[in-house]
């Protein structure tokens, strides 16, 4: 068990619980209540500079937060409605850097049809961010069990924005980084067409706010089984960082800076009717393996298979962040 997850745990057995809360702990990615006959849906995000997102183009780090914040409601099959935050600013930004990461966060709530209801603010050395939403559920939840043993595995978009936003952060004293991350801007996708679309066909889903490995252990550990993966879709502008950094691919997939897609499974009867209709909807997902009997994790990557039962490491358990990639790639 993960020091988070034994924090998690230790905190919650003191906590008085509603009966009107639906979900179990670690079950679903937010929070799920009866309210007066209606189901309500809940969740709260903190980000900070520890999270790696690029902070020079403000409405690029505002889109990214909302769209973080909202995710985990659109993973677990809900709209969101009501939004507010907590804001502390760093105290050298101006009110033109605060305008543009308002407009960022703004356009999000206006893509995703949900109206911001208020919040906190502070100035302080260091800018610190969390959002707040609540939404409404229709029909079912989708949470993070119910994975069978022989069920697809798919994912909403490329693996690995998130961690080559880490990247371009921690060795930005590379002159070549440097230079690329002048041209890269990432964004996050908001995927609540998906989301809708997703909630007629999966068994269960997850974002990868922690990565895919991670999102991939959650269902795994609530659905009591293991995975196979084959080809991934790594982000090409991932790929490119692969070769100028000398990292291995595979880093994109198990670090811990997400990309905030979907990932979920469906059953094989299901496949065929569901990737016709994506593609008459013009939705693109992306299968990356199967479900497999508990205890099995593995990654087929070009001509080996990658054994990942063994694999640990977490990157709070390190002081340096480049010392946790240095592991990893000694794992590979």
């Amino acid at each position: 068990m993960s020091k988070e997850k034994e924090m998690i745990e230790t905190i919650n057995k003191h906590m008085p619980r509603s009966s009107n809360q639906l979900n179990k702990l670690f079950e679903s990615d937010s929070e799920i209540i009866d309210f007066n006959g209606k189901r309500l849906i809940y969740n709260i995000d903190e980000f900070s500079e520890e999270d790696l997102l690029r902070d020079e183009d403000p409405y690029i780090l505002g889109w990214n937060m909302a769209v973080g914040s909202i995710s985990d409601i659109l993973a677990s099959g809900g709209r969101p409605r009501y939004y507010a935050h907590s804001l502390v600013i760093r105290d050298s930004w101006t009110k033109a850097y605060v305008e543009k990461l308002s407009m960022g966060i703004a356009d999000v709530l206006k893509e995703a049809g949900a109206s911001f209801i208020g919040g906190d603010f502070g100035i302080s050395g260091t800018w610190r961010y969390t959002g707040s939403v609540i939404g409404h559920l229709e029909g079912p939840p989708m949470l993070r069990s119910g994975a069978k043993v022989g069920d697809l595995i798919f994912i909403s978009g490329e693996i690995g924005i998130g961690n080559i936003e880490a990247a371009l952060k921690l060795y930005a004293g590379n002159p070549l980084v440097r230079n690329i991350a002048k041209r890269w801007k990432n964004y996050f996708r908001l995927r609540s067409k998906e989301a809708d679309f997703i909630k007629r066909y999966s068994s269960c889903c997850i974002d990868t706010s922690d990565g895919v490995f991670n999102a991939l252990n959650a269902i795994s550990e609530m659905s009591k089984a293991g995975f196979e993966l084959g080809d991934l879709p790594y982000k090409k502008s991932g790929l490119l960082l692969e070769k100028v950094m000398n990292i291995p691919k595979e880093v994109l997939f198990l670090g811990e800076c997400g990309e905030y897609e979907l990932l979920f499974t469906i059953s094989n009867e299901s496949y065929e009717e569901f990737i016709e209709e994506s593609k008459e909807m013009k939705l693109q997902f992306y299968n990356i393996g199967e479900i497999k009997e508990q205890g099995s994790k593995s990654l087929w990557a070009a001509d080996r298979k990658i054994d990942l039962t063994t694999y640990d490491l977490r990157a709070r358990d390190y002081r340096d962040i480049k010392d946790y990639l240095r592991d990893i790639k000694n794992f590979l």
